[in-house]
């Protein structure tokens, strides 16, 4: 019998895969705990459909990712922070801090767990920030840190 799975299945495929198994084996596993259907003409068009959607859907999420890296890298985001002696900061820049100034000096909403930051800010400057904004896009935030007089 052929079935197209809709979860992954560990030994036989992913989701959206048709595969052939037995009859039993898909009546009496696949079928009733729902992980698959059977592939008559109905089912695989409907899938042919949802894995469109799904394309068109990535695509959009891409061009919207690349809109936004573009206005990411416009502008800096900057900071003022208290400083000692050399330019070392009392205490540290996070990306939680960066976020909220990137929502309100550049009207952008940047998730702080999306920026790529080993170790907060501990020095005065122009720091660059890696932000994933999607699997295929990375933008570079630049972050200018400067001393509170």
């Amino acid at each position: 019998m052929e079935v197209i799975l809709l979860q992954d299945v560990k030994s036989l495929g992913k989701k959206g895969d048709k595969v052939t198994i037995n009859d039993g084996y898909a009546r009496n596993f696949i079928l009733p705990k729902k992980l698959g259907l059977e592939a008559n003409a109905k089912n695989l068009n409907d899938l042919k459909l949802q894995k469109a959607n799904e394309e068109k859907l990535a695509k959009e999420q891409l061009e919207a990712a690349k809109v936004l890296k573009t206005k990411v890298e416009e502008k800096p985001v900057r900071l003022t922070i208290k400083a000692g002696e050399g330019g070392k900061l009392f205490g540290s820049v996070s990306s939680k801090e960066i976020s909220a100034a990137a929502k309100q000096q550049l009207g952008l909403d940047i998730d702080k767990k999306k920026m790529v930051m080993p170790e907060p800010i501990k020095t005065l400057g122009s720091h660059i920030i890696p932000v994933k904004l999607h699997r295929e896009v990375t933008a570079e935030l630049t972050v200018s840190v400067t001393e509170a007089k």
